[in-house]
């Protein structure tokens, strides 16, 4: 296209050419044409045109191939998901037909305005210019002829895209409903099969039920035949192991009767050595000198004070060196030893209208025959229950005998009753232990259990050998915690 010369407005006044609307949109913002190029067939050609960028037409028929070709291949929701994305592709790009239609539209008026200033422009120049304006008038109506076939293809291309357009949105519909379709599907096949697992654990259920059931019952029938066994063969041929239990049994019945006759026989024999204090012949000392018995002091005499009136108080005995240690609290006519006591003697003084009286055991504390091996086993327990019964607490009688379970660990004790715990103390050097100081007949099974500073009880137990057991494994016990106390009446 020849340019206008920069002289042509010396050769046409100014005030002679018309002036351009005001609501004329040029597409670039310099004061000249764009550069176009005329090509065969007296087609005109954008210099700047990419040839490498694709049409819209082209973008779309590769984006439908592509989707048709990855249908096989993809599941049902990927599927729906590609649609959706083709069907906002296809939404964009008829926003974008639209603002090419409106963009093709700006365009016929601005080369209208341009062909009629152009005509205007004709009639007022002469010679070579005028030659130039003729060339510019074809250049323009060649361009008015490429914009209307552009615009014919652009109103083609626009039905095809919103066909597109349908048939993405269609088949984005029909996957949303195989997909719906499929997951309900899905979910009766999980639901059926809940119902399935479900039926087969309660079967299996029911089989281990039955099978726990008929093995309980078959075990218990064995059980019995195995004893109904050894009872026979037990009848008909004694075991060496039952022999040797029923000799111990009455060798120890003889030896207790021949350790009760000959402590009768030392009483007798010291009765009747002391000339020289008659008053020690109006008392003397009852009972087995064994740990898990107890001790009485009963009058032999006609004439001795009742023990009532007298004042009596216990001590300890070692027997190297004849030393004397008081017994904090045992200040009763009745004493049943404790662990603590084995190995030494025993001694109780009576104090009456100023006059003492000295009872002593004829040896030493004797240890319960098996209790040290008792001890030994339960030692390697973290936790002993014993069943107890509360007597009294903080020195107040209970008269409810409900049974409670004192536990000794390795760290602390505690009293509960079912699962309420009503004491629980670590061991310290306030804790205080021992076997209860009076208290008749039963004595040898109770034991009193300081466990702080206003709290403390008296504990029956089912049996000698227990008391003496849970005494012994909490001293055993606060001793491996390094705690000591310097009372023999603590524990601890």
């Amino acid at each position: 296209m020849t340019r206008i010369s920069r002289t042509f407005g010396d050769t046409v006044q100014k005030e002679a050419v018309p002036a351009v609307s005001a609501d004329v949109i040029f597409a670039s913002t310099s004061s000249r044409f764009p550069s176009y190029r005329i090509g065969s067939n007296n087609q005109i050609i954008d210099a700047k045109e990419n040839p490498k960028v694709l049409s819209m037409k082209e973008v779309v028929a590769r984006e439908t191939a592509l989707l048709l070709e990855q249908q096989q291949r993809l599941s049902v929701r990927d599927l729906a998901s590609k649609f959706e994305k083709g069907l906002a592709a296809a939404a964009k790009l008829s926003e974008e037909a639209k603002l090419r239609e409106a963009a093709s539209l700006e365009k016929h008026v601005l080369l209208k305005k341009l062909r009629d200033a152009l005509e205007s422009l004709k009639g007022r120049v002469a010679g070579r210019n005028k030659d130039d304006v003729v060339e510019a008038i074809a250049m323009v109506e060649a361009l008015a002829v490429q914009l209307t076939q552009r615009e014919g293809e652009l109103i083609q291309e626009k039905a095809e895209v919103k066909k597109l357009a349908n048939f993405l949105k269609q088949a984005s519909q029909d996957a949303k409903k195989l997909v719906d379709e499929e997951r309900a599907f899905a979910r009766a096949e999980i639901e059926n099969a809940r119902a399935a697992v479900q039926r087969v654990e309660e079967a299996l259920q029911e089989h281990e039920k039955m099978s726990r059931a008929t093995g309980k019952q078959d075990l218990e029938e064995l059980m019995k035949e195995v004893q109904e066994a050894r009872r026979i063969i037990m009848l008909h041929q004694p075991s060496k192991v039952m022999d040797m239990e029923h000799e111990l049994c009455a060798l120890r019945i003889q030896l207790a009767e021949k350790s009760k006759r000959s402590l009768l026989l030392q009483k007798e024999l010291a009765r009747s050595k002391g000339v020289k204090d008659n008053l020690s012949n109006l008392y003397e000392l009852d009972g087995a000198e064994t740990l898990g018995s107890y001790l009485r002091i009963k009058p032999c005499s006609d004439i001795a004070p009742e023990l009532s009136k007298c004042s009596i108080q216990w001590y300890r005995v070692s027997s190297e060196g004849g030393k004397k240690e008081l017994i904090s609290g045992a200040c009763k006519s009745v004493y049943a030893p404790e662990p603590f006591d084995v190995g030494r003697s025993l001694q109780a003084e009576i104090i009456y209208d100023g006059q003492l009286i000295k009872l002593t055991t004829t040896g030493a504390i004797d240890p319960a025959a098996g209790l040290g091996n008792y001890v030994e086993a339960l030692v390697r327990k973290h936790d002993v229950e014993f069943n107890v019964i509360v007597t009294q607490m903080n020195g107040v009688d209970q008269p409810s005998e409900s049974i409670h379970v004192l536990h000794v660990g390795k760290m602390r004790m505690k009293l509960r009753k079912g699962k309420t715990a009503i004491a629980k103390e670590y061991y310290s050097s306030a804790m205080q232990l021992c076997g209860v100081r009076g208290g008749g007949n039963a004595a040898a099974q109770a034991l009193f259990w300081l466990a702080k500073k206003g709290f403390s009880v008296v504990l029956a137990f089912e049996s000698e050998r227990d008391r003496n057991a849970a005494i012994m494994l909490a001293r055993r016990f606060a001793f491996d915690c390094n705690v000591s106390s310097s009372s023999p009446n603590s524990c601890l």
